[in-house]
């Protein structure tokens, strides 16, 4: 499985936010869409994606005891390197990424353009879903209630997975 199927299946949508914006914006963006990280964009243009911020990075100011949310800006806490997945990375690429680099959420580029953006929760509901899929077409061969779609499913490369 892919980036693009997980996309197609969960959607495209991305939250995004100004560099200006306090981190009590942020928050109250969190939890109104029930989301654990906002893309930073300039002008909310995700053309002019210029980092991310995430629960983390909010945990982090807090810990640091600086000043109150309403008093810091998103660019001053936000994570500027950002790790990124491609359209046709595959979940075990995308799992063995965000481990290295211990990342919980993970923007999706194609073509430069941000098209959508995972977490890490989407990446174990796809590898879930697969190996629950290929289970059943294993128990199905062997118990020979194998069909010839299941057979092609389950030994075929260019099955859906």
């Amino acid at each position: 499985m892919t980036l693009r199927e997980i996309l197609r299946i969960k959607g495209s949508k991305v939250s995004t936010i100004r560099p200006q914006a306090t981190l009590d914006e942020v928050v109250q963006n969190l939890v109104h869409h029930n989301i654990g990280s906002l893309v930073v964009c300039e002008d909310d243009d995700p053309r002019e994606m210029i980092g991310i911020i995430t629960e983390r990075d909010i945990l982090r100011a807090t810990a640091a005891r600086q000043k109150p949310l309403e008093q810091l800006q998103v660019a001053d806490c936000m994570s500027e390197e950002l790790i990124t997945g491609a359209y046709n990375d595959t979940v075990p690429e995308i799992m063995g990424l965000m481990t290295e680099h211990r990342v919980r959420h993970l923007p999706v580029m194609d073509d430069g353009a941000l098209v959508g953006i995972i977490s890490i929760g989407d990446v174990v509901k796809a590898q879930h879903d697969a190996l629950t899929m290929e289970n059943h077409y294993l128990k199905n061969y062997i118990h020979g209630e194998v069909d010839e779609t299941s057979t092609f499913a389950l030994f075929s490369r260019h099955a859906p997975r």
